[in-house]
């Protein structure tokens, strides 16, 4: 097993061969992408035994932008015998003895061809789970160390991938995408984009300490309101900033203010120390990017989520570009600052970054 398997939205899969090339070439790991597009995922086959394993170790899942799941996978299965899909399947993981391996997912690529085979899969894990437990698998705890779980990946009628991912690098969610219900209170769906955010870089366990009734937040280019929502539903104050209305129901909750301004050019109340800042503007990402240096560096927030608006073309090498900028200029300035970037499951022509700013 020399591969990796890497999901992501169907069209990114150039950007997913960029991205996964350049972080394998960092840790001095070389190979060659194999992708087709709009098929949601892509094979990345490395030159050298074991270091696709390596990479599913290393490369932190957290730092990719454009990947969903990464897990390690051999040569693709064809043909299965509709009467047993099994035992193919079995004697690929015969070869590895998968002793800690703790679960199994069965899943497909997020593609419509694809989803059709859900239902398949879903029937399929329970058989497989069972056959797989009656050879000594499954057993491990998913806290032990270098613990996997067991992906197959099925892209076509008796067609898949077999292989593992380890349990510390790998998103819980099937496909790698969090199943997300749209409240019916709020303004517009955008605001399933924030909540994914929150999701995916705060800590369940942080987030009543980083969000919270004590704190303010502004969102720029609030209009009608999806990302405010969601910081007023964790207890922030907001300056909601825009001049289309935000809906009634949240001015009815009396947290927050309307600041009838274009967001380039607000600057926070005086004596307010804002804690969050978000931006789900419609502009030019270098512009947005931009715009939240201005507003780390001169201290105007602790803490930011915004998106990034892609280009139709060199959409990886535009994000790069952005996310370089802001490391520099925050360098500059000798902040202690992280930053994470994701193409997340709600975002659509666009990625979201987070930066937190923890001093000097």
């Amino acid at each position: 097993m020399n591969k990796l398997a890497l999901l992501c939205r169907a069209g990114f899969e150039k950007e997913v061969a960029g991205e996964i090339t350049d972080k394998a070439a960092d840790l001095g790991i070389f190979g060659f992408a194999n992708l087709k597009e709009q098929s949601g995922f892509v094979i990345f086959e490395c030159y050298q035994p074991n270091e696709a394993d390596r990479l599913a170790q290393e490369l932190k899942l957290t730092e990719l932008i454009f990947v969903r799941q990464m897990f390690v996978v051999g040569e693709l299965l064809q043909n299965l015998p509709e009467k047993d899909r099994i035992s193919p399947i079995i004697e690929v993981y015969q070869a590895i003895n998968p002793i800690l391996s703790s679960d199994i997912v069965v899943e497909t690529p997020d593609t419509n061809e694809a989803k059709e085979l859900l239902t398949f899969c879903r029937k399929f894990t329970v058989p497989l789970r069972t056959a797989l437990k009656k050879q000594g698998w499954l057993g491990a705890k998913e806290s032990s160390k270098n613990s996997v779980s067991l992906h197959i990946l099925f892209i076509g009628s008796g067609k898949c991938y077999v292989g593992y991912a380890y349990n510390h690098n790998r998103s819980p969610f099937l496909m790698g995408i969090p199943r997300l219900k749209f409240p019916a209170d709020a303004p517009s769906r955008s605001t399933l984009k924030l909540e994914e955010a929150i999701l995916s870089f705060i800590p369940t366990n942080d987030e009543k300490k980083r969000l919270n009734e004590q704190m303010i937040g502004v969102d720029l280019g609030a209009c009608p309101g999806g990302w405010t929502y969601q910081l007023v539903k964790r207890g922030l104050f907001v300056y909601a900033v825009d001049h289309g209305k935000m809906a009634e129901s949240l001015h009815d909750t009396g947290r927050i203010e309307h600041c009838s301004e274009d967001g380039f050019k607000f600057q926070p109340p005086k004596r307010k120390q804002i804690d969050w800042l978000v931006c789900d503007m419609v502009e030019q990402p270098m512009r947005i990017a931009k715009l939240i240096a201005k507003w780390l560096i001169n201290g105007w927030c602790r803490e930011t989520i915004f998106n990034l608006k892609l280009p139709m073309k060199k959409r990886y090498q535009e994000v790069k570009l952005c996310l370089n900028y802001l490391e520099e200029e925050l360098n500059k300035q000798g902040l202690w600052f992280s930053i994470q970037a994701k193409h997340l499951y709600h975002d659509r022509e666009e990625i979201t970054v987070h930066i937190a700013v923890m001093g000097k």
